[in-house]
């Protein structure tokens, strides 16, 4: 072990594999009487002890007096280890198509563990599932429990983050979310996985955006919605077409309707009235334009946080939502998709700093007709621009925490200082892709900054 930071009663060290740290046997030299742990007399080479939490040694001389020596031990890479079993080990290889199994947590020191439990597992996501060998996925548990710390629910999203060598995309605009005035933002952690015995690598797994009281409350007669495009529904998906931008299609993933239902019209008419309304001649007026449908605050804050990570799937249709209450007004959100923003992409001018992106999305692009609208997307950008070095601290923070899941990661998938579809730079080293990651988002503040001042 190495004494840490040039404490010589600090010793810190790291269990490369991924073995069991709760019966393990110390040996060491000391000068003195006794050693102990806790008062329980210690043994070198013999004493059995559980280095799961941080232990502390305390070494007596013949007159009684004490040093302490603490022993902070990190199993494999720190995080919390998910173990998913699928029955017969049968491969996860359908995105249709669920199997069984079991799940099982080993929490750490940060997390509780989960005993075998029943789930069922499959794939998800698009491009994400397509083209990359490290798969993400969906998995339901047999009931409802509480999942790394995060509130009880059934299903679990395991986001591979290929693509995004940071492994941070998401994770840091979820923490926008959390500072925004958005209801809800979806919490993820980050978790080693093993998929029947093997490693897999470093996943964040989060909350799902669905319904439910713990996620996006809609109680029992709201509706989630996701502008969507035909080629990418479901058989089964029940959407009506965007009246006046013809663009996109606005999909009800909940709550389950019938076409032509009175829930159906509902919805279809008031986004139909507010897109009538927003395009009308009358649109900046409170009582007759958009205002009257639309919860200002979160389509401003929702458009900033993808405006800064210029996001590439929020400037036309995909990945975006919204959602309302009857009788409510119509709100954006949650959160979500971000593997492919703060410049991660190498088909659209999403890449580079400069440059609105969001803004030309039909809605926003009316929107911003509106000198109202402008000043309150101006007056709550400073609020972000305020928060920016809190951003850039939780980037180095997620980073520290990733030290070694990072590097074991890489050493399973081999990504760093590769080509990776769709990355536009590539960078040799972990850090510099982190380091890239923050110049990208200071710049792209500072161009934001002075763009909306203009405007």
């Amino acid at each position: 072990m190495l004494n840490k930071n040039g404490n010589a009663s600090v010793f810190t060290g790291r269990v490369l594999t991924n073995t069991p740290v709760s019966e393990l046997v110390a040996s060491y030299e000391f000068t003195g009487s006794s050693v102990t742990i806790e008062g329980v007399v210690q043994e070198s080479g013999t004493s059995i002890n559980d280095f799961t939490e941080i232990v502390v040694y305390s070494v007596a001389n013949s007159e009684g007096a004490t040093e302490s020596y603490t022993v902070d031990l990190t199993k494999f890479t720190g995080l919390p280890i998910i173990y998913l079993a699928t029955d017969g080990a049968v491969a996860i290889d359908s995105k249709e198509t669920y199997v069984t199994g079991d799940v099982s947590i080993d929490g750490g020191r940060d997390f509780t563990d989960l005993p075998a439990s029943e789930m069922q597992i499959r794939g998800r996501g698009n491009s994400t599932w397509f083209l990359h060998p490290k798969k993400p996925f969906q998995m339901k548990l047999e009931e409802k429990a509480e999942f790394l710390s995060m509130a009880n629910d059934k299903k679990w999203l395991f986001l591979a983050e290929y693509s995004d060598k940071t492994l941070l995309r998401n994770k840091i605009t979820f923490e926008m979310g959390y500072l925004s005035n958005l209801d809800w933002t979806p919490q993820g952690r980050f978790a080693e996985v093993y998929i029947n015995d093997q490693y897999n690598g470093t996943y964040h797994v989060t909350q799902k955006v669905e319904e439910s009281d713990n996620r996006v409350a809609l109680g029992d007669s709201g509706y989630l919605l996701e502008l969507d495009q035909l080629e990418r529904l479901d058989a089964d998906d029940v959407y009506f077409d965007s009246v006046i931008t013809e663009r996109f299609l606005i999909n009800i993933k909940e709550p389950s309707l019938e076409f032509g239902s009175a829930e159906y019209t509902y919805i279809k008419d008031l986004l139909d009235d507010f897109e009538t309304a927003l395009y009308g001649p009358s649109y900046r007026s409170a009582s007759a334009g958009y205002a009257r449908y639309i919860d200002l605050d979160s389509f401003v804050d929702w458009y900033l946080i993808n405006e800064i990570t210029k996001n590439q799937d929020s400037q036309s249709w995909s990945s975006m939502f919204v959602n309302v209450i009857p009788g409510g007004k119509i709100k954006m959100g949650p959160l979500w998709d971000f593997d492919l923003s703060f410049g991660n992409v190498d088909y659209s001018d999403a890449q580079y700093s400069d440059g609105f992106w969001v803004k030309h999305h039909p809605w926003y692009q009316r929107l911003f007709q509106d000198p109202a609208f402008v000043e309150k997307v101006k007056i709550r950008f400073a609020y972000f621009k305020q928060n920016q070095n809190f951003i850039l601290n939780k980037i180095d923070g997620y980073a520290d925490q990733l030290e070694w899941a990072q590097q074991e990661n890489d050493d399973k998938w081999r990504t760093i200082g590769m080509a990776v579809w769709p990355n536009p730079v590539v960078f040799d080293t972990y850090q510099k892709e982190v380091d890239h990651l923050k110049s990208w988002y200071s710049h792209r503040m500072e161009w934001l900054e002075t763009a909306l001042g203009e405007l």
